[in-house]
């Protein structure tokens, strides 16, 4: 009888790569949703930011309640990674610890029941089976780990080193793997994709990329994910813009908007440059642009934060994720002073959050009566009548789901490619009809 394992991945999608791959080493075990009932339990745990720490620490004592006698809880990732000896002493509730080089071993580690931390960042190649899960269509494809950026306020390098990229080589025969399995829509995902291929004196990695990828047969949609301001450049712009296959995506993180603050963060580009590629990117036909910011950072003024507000209302973008500052010991922010006081940054993420959503239901509102090639997920948890959707300009997870209440066509296929006509919006959600097949 296969012994029965259940699975947690928290964090980004970079994450969720890492937890396929060990999914790819245990196929000897049962996947079960029931930690009670399972033999082995694996937190892929984040370790970004302080909510994200609180969360991996919560899961994991949560999953110790529940499981049963004679099983091995296992944390795994980047929280273990970067507090190995703390969390070791202080969590005796976990049976083994690794971290974040180790997830093509992690059938070893169990079998020896020994914790183990490898010196190196585990990277993905196209020798590693993963079990993608959540769709049948969609695959996220990792490009790189680590990151050469000196961010002030961020602690990932200093557990997940520098830039190291996969070659190109390498992403292409994954890619064409996994269309040999069915799936045709991919986001490119690393800590900073618009640096793919710069550790391997290659600058423009990403163009190179986007070349490869049209070439393959079988991928119909594709995006990249996490460009950095710094080195994103207009030719990669109109590369994508030009592009049959990538969808007309764009996902910049700016943290912020006023120069000052933008220098204290070491985001190595200023206000001026960062305008000017949002422009640039709006300029595509038919684009949707997302941005990540961070409001509270220490210093930042009330009359910073007023600036990056009108920027982010001015600006029209399509999401945007708003962050309130997490002080991380070993970065350079950790020691700038005055600190903003948690209330204050609660209150300047409200009210950001007022105008995001006011410029998201602008973009909900434009797609109003234009028809997209959408993928047909499966039923919505909203309502046992309506199906979930996501069209291809939007990338999974992240961007919301189209609710489908009326279609054409009949005998619907999950995870397959239709024709949507947007009808309605419900709140911060779109109302669709299916009018087509968009397979062929």
């Amino acid at each position: 009888m296969n012994k029965k394992l259940h699975v947690v991945s928290l964090g980004c999608t970079k994450n969720l790569v890492d937890t396929e791959v060990m999914l790819g080493r245990l196929r000897d075990f049962s996947m079960t949703d029931a930690p009670e009932e399972a033999d082995v339990i694996i937190v892929n745990t984040c370790g970004f930011i302080d909510a994200a720490k609180e969360e991996s620490l919560n899961t994991v004592l949560n999953l110790h309640e529940a499981r049963k006698e004679g099983s091995l809880l296992v944390m795994a990732g980047c929280l273990s990674e970067r507090y190995k000896e703390e969390l070791q002493k202080e969590l005796p509730e976990v049976d083994i610890f690794t971290g974040v080089g180790d997830y093509d071993k992690i059938d070893e580690i169990i079998a020896k029941k020994q914790s183990r931390f490898t010196p190196h960042v585990f990277l993905v190649d196209e020798n590693h089976e993963r079990i993608v899960t959540g769709s049948k269509a969609h695959a996220y494809i990792k490009l790189a780990e680590g990151c050469n950026q000196t961010c002030s306020f961020c602690a990932i390098p200093g557990f997940k080193g520098k830039l190291h990229s996969r070659s190109l080589n390498s992403v292409v025969k994954e890619v064409k793997r996994l269309v040999a399995q069915g799936f045709y829509d991919f986001s490119f995902i690393s800590q900073d994709s618009s640096s793919y291929l710069r550790d391997l004196g290659v600058k423009e990695g990403l163009i190179e990329l986007i070349r490869a990828i049209e070439a393959i047969e079988g991928v119909k949609s594709a995006r990249i994910l996490y460009l950095y301001p710094s080195t994103t450049s207009i030719d990669l712009i109109d590369a994508i813009a030009a592009s049959p296959i990538f969808q007309n995506y764009f996902d910049m993180p700016i943290q912020h908007i006023h120069p000052r603050v933008l220098k204290a963060m070491k985001r190595g580009i200023g206000a001026e440059k960062i305008t000017q590629l949002l422009e640039a990117m709006r300029r595509v036909p038919g684009s949707f642009v997302r941005t990540s910011v961070i409001v509270g950072f220490p210093t930042e003024s009330d009359e910073e934060f007023e600036a990056l507000c009108q920027f982010i209302e001015n600006f029209g973008f399509d999401r945007v994720n708003i962050f309130e500052y997490s002080d991380e010991e070993g970065t350079d922010a950790y020691d700038l002073t005055p600190k903003i006081d948690p209330e204050t940054i609660h209150e300047r993420a409200e009210r950001l959050g007022e105008i995001v959503k006011k410029s998201t239901i602008a973009s909900l509102e434009k797609m109003i009566g234009n028809t997209y090639e959408t993928i047909v997920e499966g039923p919505s948890q909203e309502h046992e009548y309506l199906l979930s959707a996501r069209p291809l300009i939007w990338a999974p997870e992240i961007d919301g789901e189209v609710l489908i209440n009326d279609s054409d066509v009949d005998d619907i296929v999950y995870d397959g490619l239709y024709r949507v006509k947007m009808t309605e919006r419900a709140g911060m959600q779109l109302l669709g009809r299916i009018t087509g097949d968009a397979r062929s």
